[in-house]
C-alpha cells in the first residue's frame, strides 16, 4: 500500500511518520483494492487551543468509495491513533455494508412516504470553495453509503437507474431525502 504523508504548519518526526505508515497499512489490509492513502498532519497555531491543536486527516478509495476520516487531539501521536482507529472502523463498516447489500433484495424504496421536498430560503452568500469530481452512475443505496463514508449531510450523484443527477440528503427526522429533476 502506498501511504502518502503530507505535513502543514509543523515538523513531523521520523518515528511518527513510520508509525503512521504502519497503522494505515495495517488498517488497509481489510480491503485488497486499497492501493493508496493520503495522511495529512497539520497544526493549529492558535496558542489558546490546546485540546485540538493537531489534526490528522486520512483519505483513501476502497471498493470505489471514498473513505475520509479527520480527528483533532492535543498532540500529533494521539490524533494519529484516533484517526487510524476511525479509519479501520470505517473500512470494516464499508465492507460489512457491501456484503449486506449483496444479500438484501434491491426492490426497497428510499422514501415511500411521498412527502414534498421543503424549499430552502434564499440567502445571499458568496462561493468560497469550488470542488470538482468525476460522477459515476450509482444506485441510491450506494450514494447513501458514500455519503456516510464521507461524513457529509448531502451527496450529489448520477442515478444509475434513470441517468439523471440527484441529491441525497439527511432530513431532520433522521431519514434520508432524495431530490431528482423532472
Amino acid at each position: 500500500m502506498n501511504v502518502r504523508i503530507h505535513v502543514r504548519n509543523m515538523e513531523l518526526a521520523d518515528d511518527l511518520r513510520n508509525l503512521a505508515q504502519e497503522r494505515i497499512e495495517h488498517a488497509g489490509r481489510i480491503f485488497d483494492d486499497v492501493t493508496s492513502a493520503d495522511v495529512e498532519f497539520s497544526e493549529n497555531g492558535n496558542p489558546r487551543r490546546t485540546d485540538g491543536r493537531y489534526r490528522v486527516e486520512i483519505t483513501s478509495v476502497a471498493a470505489g468509495h471514498t473513505v475520509r476520516v479527520e480527528t483533532d487531539a492535543f498532540d500529533a501521536r494521539a490524533a494519529l491513533d484516533t484517526a487510524a482507529e476511525k479509519y479501520e472502523r470505517q473500512l470494516r463498516r464499508l465492507k460489512e455494508r457491501l456484503i449486506q447489500r449483496s444479500r438484501v433484495p434491491k426492490d426497497k424504496a428510499l422514501n415511500e412516504s411521498g412527502e414534498p421536498v421543503d424549499e430552502v430560503a434564499d440567502r445571499t452568500a458568496s462561493v468560497v470553495r469550488k470542488k470538482t469530481f468525476e460522477m459515476r452512475p450509482m444506485s441510491v443505496e450506494e450514494a447513501a453509503l458514500q455519503m456516510e463514508m464521507l461524513g457529509h449531510d448531502f451527496f450529489f450523484f448520477l442515478d444509475g437507474d434513470n441517468g439523471k443527477q440527484a441529491v441525497l440528503y439527511h432530513r431532520r427526522d433522521g431519514d434520508l431525502g432524495l431530490i431528482e429533476p423532472k
